[in-house]
């Protein structure tokens, strides 16, 4: 089949690109090779036989063009960022996927299959339990609750201590522009795919680690800052307390579930968490990574907190189980292969004070008592 990968340029997209090209599919990548995330030139790492498209998935004539001859699509290009841009998430991530059903519908193109990459940052703070009120999905913590270092989310009803569940595909309340630009992103994927017969798929994706992740993205996430700050020589920065449970899961996973669900039938029009099922603290991976480096020392807790970050957050992969499969990459596994790979990149650096400083800037980064 000939594939089209948006974003193919990019973490996920470049091992799904391999994947593919190594199950005898024909790729075709197009990414507009931003920063932070890129640097403008296409990565070493693409392998010569893919054919690549310099162009923005919100270019029509771009995205159109990339869709010539094409059997399927793995839409992947995506706009993650804690800044306060907000029309940028809806413009690149649900305009533009609309755009796609567009094109397809309206030039009748003969795709077969649509897999659309979401993300577990639907479900804002996702399940809890109370022991008194039940199960329950608390909303996000206010700026009041968080500035007094109560960390921790209450019931809503009784005050009492919340367990965090491990959440399924059933309910999503998102509560930052990121998280509300994707599920828009997969509804528009299938229902419309539903509606016009293109069958399509959208996986919400927990925290994915392994190499080719961007150290120049504030974004991407914990293991990179960390890493970052020990091959500096600097301890890695923990905000909140560093309890916080998280669902990491490798990039290898990913790219099996990736190409599960593009292969079989009985996953179309379905909506699957992509998740590792285990519970790991901030605190812990950053141990992880210290273990990695072989460094003695402790994280440094900052009194620093994100406004809209979520306490807790595991997701239930149920689902997608039932299709057959089954994370196989352990937590040590992955933080040991990212920080050997980061620690070989030429270019590496400590990004984390840059980092801090845009978030600060536009007011998504603050300490307590402030």
């Amino acid at each position: 089949m000939q594939v089209l990968v948006t974003g193919g340029a990019g973490f996920i997209g470049s091992h799904t690109v391999d994947a593919l090209l190594a199950g005898g599919h024909q790729v075709r990548v197009l990414d507009s090779l931003e920063p932070p995330v890129h640097t403008g030139a296409w990565p070493a790492y693409l392998p010569e036989a893919v054919e690549l498209q310099h162009g923005s998935v919100t270019d029509r004539a771009a995205l159109r063009t990339a869709l010539d001859g094409v059997d399927a699509v793995f839409h992947l290009a995506a706009y993650q960022d804690y800044l306060t841009d907000f029309s940028r998430f809806f413009l690149v991530n649900s305009a533009a996927t609309a755009l796609l059903y567009e094109l397809i519908v309206n030039d009748r193109l003969p795709v077969r299959k649509v897999v659309v990459a979401s993300s577990q940052a639907v479900y804002g703070e996702g399940a809890y339990r109370c022991p008194n009120d039940g199960v329950m999905y608390p909303g996000q913590r206010s700026v009041e609750q968080l500035s007094a270092r109560h960390w921790e989310i209450p019931c809503p009803r009784c005050g009492g201590t919340l367990e965090p569940l491990a959440t399924d595909e059933t309910a999503a309340a998102p509560h930052n522009s990121y998280a509300l630009s994707k599920r828009d992103q997969e509804e528009i994927a299938v229902k419309l795919g539903r509606r016009y017969d293109i069958p399509s798929v959208a996986l919400r994706y927990s925290i994915v680690q392994g190499p080719r992740q961007s150290f120049r993205n504030a974004y991407s996430g914990a293991l990179r800052s960390f890493a970052v700050r020990v091959l500096s020589g600097r301890p890695p920065v923990l905000y909140e307390d560093g309890r916080q449970l998280r669902d990491y899961v490798s990039i290898h996973d990913v790219v099996r579930a990736n190409l599960l669900v593009f292969q079989d039938p009985r996953a179309d029009y379905g909506v699957f968490n992509v998740g590792a099922d285990r519970r790991v603290t901030v605190e812990d991976l950053a141990r992880m990574v210290l273990a990695a480096a072989g460094t003695a020392g402790e994280p440094e807790v900052s009194g620093l907190y994100r406004l809209g970050d979520t306490r807790h957050i595991i997701s239930d992969i149920t689902r997608l189980q039932a299709l057959g499969w089954a994370p196989a990459i352990s937590q040590e596994a992955a933080v040991q292969e990212y920080f050997a790979w980061a620690a070989a990149q030429p270019d590496i650096y400590d990004s984390f004070a840059e980092a801090q400083a845009r978030m600060r800037a536009a007011g998504v980064l603050r300490e307590a008592g402030e």
